[in-house]
């Protein structure tokens, strides 16, 4: 059946759901009556008849153990004890005899030492217990004795020695009437050394505590009962009297000591946990469940006990049934038919949790399956919410109820923040339990469940988390609004407003303020909450809102740090404006460290404004940003530049005209704008400036002008620099002398002009003096002119002969050369190909060298130029031309011969012409040899093609 719960979980469940206890019937029919069972670590001992014993690993049910007891006489078996590892097993008999057997072998053996004493409990040795010795045990007999015994089974020849290593008495139990049977004994150690030993008569339940030194519990437990030689253990008692009494204990999996305990007896079932810390005694938490009316004592009386983690399980002869620890409550009743007879026995096997029942017939087996599935109800309603939680992690719709209950009851005890917690994890209607919390007037409850709410909602729910989101602002800023304006509050204030800035800058709800926060600033500013404004902003990088608001209320040293601190371009673009009018010098210092990142051209704007209205101080701080950008930066735009420049042009004209130098004379390196430059210098009167920028320009007549205006030496510098141009120059000098005589009127420094250029004479000068002047003052100057010239027609004259005698020498070397020769033997070869020379045309070069003309050709040509080469092909082909003989074959000897001879001029012209070229020099001694050091053997374009052929 399926049905939707109300919190919003689908439970699907069997029609039938498979029980908690979980009955088997076991395929076996025993050929004769089974008087015991005993089962542990998945191996079955059973009794048989009078002289049987069969022994099953449940590992492996199909093989069988059988074994004889060899008894001959009358004698039953009356019980049997297995020890925890399922090797040694007792086997009392109703004569008071004992025997033993190992699971090992096959054969029983006889305890002598046990004789006379009928066995009713055995308390085992976990702790030194193995599959060969038993260690130290505590055997309880029907007299209220309580013997201490170890079995010890030799490794050389199977009992060669007796088993029972000895059987020592170490205390009686009484009941008010004397001696009582100890119907169970149980051994556990604790902390720090501390032995607990639990023995059970019909009415009593006995604790013996003490301490066994550490490496001596080999010596056994005597020590303990020792110290209650002169009084009573604790105990407790109950007035009913079954004739017997059973103890069951529970250990859980993974523990090697109990956990808790349940003792049948006359009035009931005594129950509880066991706590080993308490110093007397380990029973803890103790319930008793009487017996109910069904059950009596007289008539159909328990017979065993066994306990699981939330049951414990009572056998009657016809029935088990099965009550629940946490609540007493009857949750499991089995009714067994008649025909497999009355119940005998119940066991537990404690390693795999599994329960034996018994008739004399028929033998059962029942599984625990998922115990705990009903635990976290029980939990639950005694209010146990942790514990009910901690038993349906896995079972998302019985966890959903359960944090509905405990929401419910934390709401109706006041507790209202734990309320809203669990509230938060439940599927109940978010509307309800709002207006619940509303209707309160919880409103710090109501936070926390939308808080916890909100952590627990999918990134997918985008439309909740915007809810829950914008709602909780307008809460926390009405409880802050509220708070803010009591002083006695004030922790809780600062407290929440903590709460409110984490819950801001959270992660989680990073994407969702972030898309509304439009509306978030609107909640903020309905408020008037500035402060968390300004938080919020930054939070969500809105650093323009941040640096707004700063400006706004005059916080410029605040704005300019939120600028340094996140180092946004735009952001120092668009308030640079603002800031630079109130703290020039931090923002230019804020500038300077951004470096780079800022184009100083968007800063321009700024510093114009700034500049236009300030004094020269504040404007010093505009040229040292400009200065940081041209010489830290090496900016080249020219707006920067020529920015810088009329910075300087208006406040520093010093530093113009060393930044013009320093920028140099080279048009094509220089960064501002040569024009604007000159305009803007000559409107301030700056005619240093302007004389070095016509430099620059070179209009040099020009710069000499405005020079001769400022300083003659200034002008000198200008003149001589045409280098190129004497004709130029020599103007320049011209104007510079003409202002020296006529506007000066200084004889004395035009002639020092004269001296300062070489280029100008005498002459040039003399006609800028007046008619008055007299020859003395330039009288020296004639004569020296008139020296030069004497010297220079001498200087013509050696020349000319030295040119007469050079052409001399050159004919008669001509004429040597034409007389030249050079012997050439029959057998001589060519250079380059080694084949006979005479063969074929051939060049002989002065150094010896011989070479066919096509050879040389062929090693000359590659190293030409490209014009030579092409000179040469042309040449070849005019060559070509004029060898082919004519297709007129009917032609006038006269003509014939005028062609001829013209044809022969034009081709012994044109062989002259190739020989220029090729060979101008030996190949192998000149010039081209040398060249051809650094070339490659192969040619690299053809490197690949080589190599592969040498493969």
């Amino acid at each position: 059946s399926v049905h939707v719960l109300s919190s919003g979980y689908v439970n699907a469940r069997l029609e039938k759901e498979t029980p908690i206890f979980n009955k088997q019937r076991i395929d076996f029919a025993p050929p004769e009556k089974i008087n015991s069972l005993v089962v542990s670590s998945n191996q079955l001992c059973m009794s048989l008849g009078k002289d049987t014993l069969l022994r099953i690993d449940l590992g492996k049910p199909d093989e069988p153990n059988q074994v004889d007891l060899g008894r001959k006489d009358e004698a039953k078996v009356y019980k049997m004890f297995l020890d925890h590892t399922g090797s040694h097993l007792l086997i009392a008999l109703n004569t008071s005899e004992c025997l033993y057997l190992n699971r090992s072998v096959q054969k029983v053996r006889a305890l002598s030492r046990w004789k006379g004493h009928l066995i009713e409990s055995v308390g085992w040795n976990k702790f030194l217990g193995s599959e060969t010795n038993t260690g130290p045990i505590l055997v309880g007999t029907a007299q209220g004795q309580i013997y201490e015994a170890e079995i010890s089974v030799s490794e050389g020849s199977l009992f060669s020695t007796n088993p029972d290593q000895y059987f020592r008495q170490v205390y009686t139990l009484e009941e008010e009437s004397g001696p009582a049977p100890v119907c169970c004994l149980e051994i556990e150690r604790g902390l720090e050394g501390k032995f607990f030993i639990i023995a059970t008569t019909r009415k009593r339940l006995f604790q013996f505590v003490g301490k066994v030194p550490e490496g001596t519990e080999q010596q056994g437990f005597s020590s303990i009962f020792a110290m209650h030689a002169d009084h009573l253990p604790s105990f407790r008692e109950f007035p009913a009297n079954l004739g017997f009494s059973e103890i069951a204990f529970y250990t859980p999996k993974l523990r090697s000591n109990p956990r808790s305990f349940a003792w049948m007896m006359g009035n009931g079932v005594l129950y509880g946990t066991l706590d080993y810390s308490r110093p007397d005694s380990i029973l803890s938490d103790e319930r008793v469940w009487v017996y109910p009316s069904d059950i009596d004592i007289t008539v159909n009386k328990p017979i065993s006990i066994v306990l699981t983690q939330f049951h414990f399980l009572l056998l009657l002869p016809d029935r088990v049934k099965a009550v629940c620890t946490l609540n007493g409550q009857v949750v499991f009743q089995d009714l067994f038919q008649e025909k497999f007879g009355l119940l005998t026995r119940m066991i537990k096997d404690p390693t795999v949790q599994q329960i034996w029942i018994h008739t004399e017939k028929v033998v059962f087996r029942y599984h625990v399956q998922r115990e705990s599935r009903d635990v976290w109800k029980m939990y639950m309603n005694m209010n146990k919410f942790d514990l009910a939680k901690e038993y349906c992690k896995d079972r998302p719709e019985c966890l959903d109820i359960v944090l509905a209950k405990e929401a419910e009851h934390c709401f109706q005890n006041k507790r209202y923040l734990d309320s809203a917690k669990c509230y938060a994890l439940t599927q109940n209607y978010f509307e309800e339990i709002a207006l619940k919390f509303i209707e309160a007037k919880q409103e710090e409850a109501l936070m926390e469940f939308l808080i916890k709410k909100l952590s627990n909602l999918k990134p997918s729910e985008k439309t909740q988390t915007t809810l829950l989101t914008t709602w909780l602002t307008e809460l926390y800023l009405n409880w802050l609004g509220i708070l803010e304006g009591d002083p006695s509050q004030r922790n809780l204030y600062l407290d929440t407003r903590e709460k409110f800035r984490t819950f801001l800058s959270s992660p989680k709800n990073k994407d969702c303020l972030f898309n509304n926060r439009a509306s978030i600033y609107e909640l903020l500013a309905s408020h008037g909450d500035t402060e968390h404004m300004v938080y919020f902003a930054v939070i969500m990088q809105d650093y323009e809102r941040v640096v707004a608001h700063h400006c706004q209320h005059d916080e410029y040293d605040e704005a300019l740090n939120v600028l340094s601190r996140h180092r946004d371009e735009k952001l120092f673009y668009k308030f640079s404006p603002v800031l630079i009018q109130h703290i020039p010098k931090k923002v230019v210092d804020a500038w300077i460290s951004m470096g780079s990142r800022l184009d100083a051209r968007n800063l321009i704007p700024a510093l114009v404004n700034y500049s236009q209205s300030a004094s020269t101080q504040q404007i010093n701080e505009a040229i040292r940003y400009m200065e940081f950008c041209v010489y830290q930066l090496e900016e080249t735009q020219q707006a920067i530049h020529n920015y810088l420049l009329s910075l300087y042009a208006l406040c520093r004209p010093d530093s113009l005209l060393s930044y013009l130098e320093q920028a140099g004379t080279n048009p094509n390196r220089i960064h501002y704008d040569l024009k604007y430059a000159l305009r803007l210098c000559a409107e301030h009167g700056h005619h240093h400036a302007c004389v070095h920028i016509y430099k620059v320009m070179e209009l040099y007549e020009e710069a000499v002008d405005l020079a001769l205006q400022v300083d003659v030496d200034l002008a000198k510098s200008c003149a001589d620099l045409p280098e190129d141009d004497e004709e130029l120059r020599k103007k320049l000098w011209l104007k510079i002398a003409r202002h020296v005589v006529q506007e000066e009127k200084d004889v004395k420094k035009a002639m020092a002009c004269l001296s300062s250029c070489a280029l100008l004479k005498i002459e040039d000068v003399l006609p800028f003096f007046p008619d008055f002047v007299t020859i003395d003052h330039f009288k020296e100057a004639i004569c020296n002119s008139l020296e030069d010239y004497n010297k220079h027609i001498e200087e013509l004259k050696r020349e000319m002969e030295e040119a007469t005698q050079s052409a001399k020498r050159i004919r008669e070397d001509i004429q040597e050369m034409r007389n030249k020769y050079g012997s050439v033997e029959p057998q001589e070869k060519c250079a380059a190909c080694d084949f006979p020379l005479l063969n074929r045309p051939f060049y002989l070069f002065l150094c010896g060298h011989m070479f066919h003309y096509d050879c040389l050709l062929q090693a000359v040509f590659p190293n030409l130029p490209a014009y030579k080469q092409a000179k040469l092909e042309d040449l070849q082909k005019k060559l070509a031309a004029t060898s082919q003989p004519s297709k007129t074959h009917h032609r006038p000897k006269d003509a014939d011969t005028i062609s001829l001879g013209k044809g022969q001029q034009s081709r012994e012209q044109i062989k002259a012409d190739i020989d220029d070229i090729v060979a101008a020099e030996c190949v192998y001694c000149g010039e081209l040899m040398i060249r051809s050091i650094d070339k490659p053997f192969i040619d690299p374009q053809k490197y690949e093609e080589e190599m592969q052929s040498w493969l």
